[in-house]
């Protein structure tokens, strides 16, 4: 009997688990369709710039400083793991041309996204979150004002709208600093470091990379906002809440990179054949 009834509570235990998980994923679908419902009237109301445009300059501008350093960093950081292997072939004018392609297609719009999943994502968790403890949610509710088109479409509108700007600026920095080891440390040849990057990198390049960043962009601004607005009581539960919020936005955007890879990459093989590398 004790056996049994320690089976049925291990069961019981792992079937609220997954009935409390199930209805997680639910609301946050649910969520996601009231915040993007009132996108399009926001975007073409007055009020709703006016509540827009200082969530761009916070979750944009406020971003740039970070987010050039890094894909800066990133850069020089490829030409120094790859130079060796390439200078080894005697290919090292391809070297540059590589890295810049993976800073557009790759690195650069995950490392936007991680950077604004852990700087933006954790800011606006903490700043809804603390409203919700507050009772300042409740407080719009009762005046009549929906606090989803209030506060969190804008948020998630400048999510969505300045990942792929800031997507730019990481791969426009990082081949810059990847140019700058090659030719002032290295000595490398400047103009077959362009040139062969202008050989390499398509278009289609830059169009995937801008459209991995909006789903990127997309996942961090729902993510963040549903999870302020969801947070437990307490300073506790913030602070829960900003450490979910970034792991969460963090393993999302990792596996809708490798999907949206898969499918980009059988999409250009159908419309165009196989690349080569190099």
């Amino acid at each position: 009997m004790a056996r049994r009834g320690l089976i049925s509570n291990m069961l019981g235990a792992i079937g609220e688990r997954f009935t409390d998980a199930a209805d997680r994923f639910g609301q946050f679908w649910t969520f996601g369709a009231h915040t993007a419902l009132w996108f399009p009237v926001e975007i073409l109301s007055p009020r709703g710039w006016r509540r827009l445009l200082p969530q761009c300059f916070a979750i944009g501008a406020m971003s740039v400083p970070v987010i050039m350093l890094t894909g800066a960093f990133i850069g020089m950081v490829l030409i120094v793991q790859g130079w060796p292997q390439f200078e080894a072939t005697g290919m090292t004018d391809r070297l540059g041309a590589i890295v810049n392609a993976s800073l557009a297609v790759e690195l650069g719009p995950v490392l936007a996204g991680v950077m604004l999943a852990g700087r933006v994502g954790g800011a606006l968790t903490a700043e809804l979150g603390t409203m919700n403890v507050t009772e300042q949610l409740l407080a719009l509710r009762s005046m009549g004002t929906d606090p989803i088109r209030y506060l969190a479409t804008p948020r998630f509108i400048a999510c969505l709208v300045l990942t792929p700007l800031l997507t730019c600026y990481a791969a426009l920095v990082g081949a810059l600093g990847a140019w700058i080891i090659y030719a002032a440390y290295y000595g490398g040849d400047s103009e077959p470091y362009w040139r062969n990057t202008a050989e390499i990198l398509e278009n289609w390049d830059l169009g995937t990379g801008l459209v991995k960043s909006l789903f990127f962009g997309g996942t961090i601004g729902l993510v963040s906002c549903y999870k302020g607005f969801h947070c437990r009581p307490g300073a506790e539960g913030v602070g829960r809440a900003c450490t979910q919020s970034f792991v969460i936005s963090f393993m999302i955007i990792l596996v809708l990179d490798f999907f949206l890879g898969l499918f980009i990459n059988k999409l250009y093989e159908t419309w165009y054949g196989f690349r080569p590398l190099i």
